[in-house]
């Protein structure tokens, strides 16, 4: 047990020091860096080495003791301004989820229009391909500009874009799928899916949602930098560069999420109904609309 308890300590330690030490680190140190350079002076070395040199002879001219409580001291604010960052992760996974507050619900509503108009085009695109060719009589090259024009379709979109972004439309399409498949209203109906699982199709989707909030939480902390660009324009390089790549591993974790979900939605969603008593006990293949419906009415409960 001892041992069980020091390894879930050093665990923590680590995630600590991952997550919110060291980020918040170096925010302190780039904060600090910017309020002493400024715009006119943001990357010039001497002054940057003069700053560095008055610091370190101030700290070094104190007490062993005051030196030891300064250093406590940018440690505890170094992770209070990791906690702060981490507290606008709900906000990141907001904006990059198309939940906008309702000032920028204007906007929004325009972002969706345009990505669903250009949805629609490309599905106009891929339907005039396959009159054109018919499946019986296509050639090699016929075919694989039909598949071209369905990939257009489906890298911005698999349903009717509703959301004003890429991977709010993500979820958006698996809500949709649900629906028009199946019948079913997933804010439901999942948490009572997610119960009848296999262990394995839950660990999967769990590691792909773990993938995702730690994208969300990598992409948060470009908010300080982007502050401090307001201060000291090199900061605002690091805000692009930390936003892109949290940008794109949250991309890749949204993927391989709402896959999952369809895919354990196909798989199991028949589990579900006879759990629920919406479908025979003796009956097998994919979930219809029908017993999707009465999943929906059972689980609603008049809501």
């Amino acid at each position: 047990m001892g041992k069980f308890f020091e390894q879930l300590a050093t665990k923590l330690a680590d995630r600590w020091a991952s997550l919110l030490l060291l980020p918040g680190a170096l925010l302190a140190a780039a904060t600090a860096i910017g309020v002493q350079l400024g715009q006119r002076q943001a990357v010039d070395p001497l002054a940057l080495r003069r700053a560095v040199a008055t610091a370190w002879g101030v700290v070094a001219g104190q007490p062993a003791a005051t030196q030891v409580v300064l250093a406590l001291a940018f440690l505890l604010s170094a992770a209070g301004a990791g906690l702060a960052v981490q507290a606008l992760a709900g906000v990141t996974r907001l904006v990059w989820l198309g939940r906008w507050p309702a000032p920028l619900r204007p906007v929004a509503r325009w972002r969706a229009g345009r990505r669903r108009a250009r949805w629609y085009r490309h599905v106009r695109q891929r339907r005039e391909l396959e009159r054109a060719h018919p499946r019986e009589y296509r050639t090699a090259d016929e075919q694989l500009s039909v598949d071209r024009a369905a990939e257009r379709v489906n890298r911005l979109a698999l349903a009717e874009p509703g959301r004003p972004t890429w991977m709010g439309d993500r979820m958006h399409a698996l809500e949709r799928v649900a629906q028009d498949r199946y019948g079913l209203d997933l804010a439901f109906a999942w948490p009572r899916l997610w119960l009848v699982l296999p262990d394995n199709t839950r660990a999967e989707i769990t590691a792909a949602h773990a993938a995702f909030a730690a994208a969300v939480a990598t992409g948060t902390w470009a908010w300080p930098y982007l502050v401090l660009g307001a201060l000291w324009w090199p900061a605002l390089l690091v805000a692009a560069s930390i936003g892109i790549t949290g940008w794109v591993q949250a991309r890749s974790a949204t993927t391989d999420l709402t896959a999952l979900s369809e895919a354990a939605l196909d798989l199991h969603g028949r589990t579900l109904a006879i759990e629920l008593g919406a479908a025979g006990p003796d009956t097998c293949g994919p979930l219809t609309a029908d017993e999707g419906a009465r999943i929906t009415a059972l689980v609603r409960k008049g809501r």
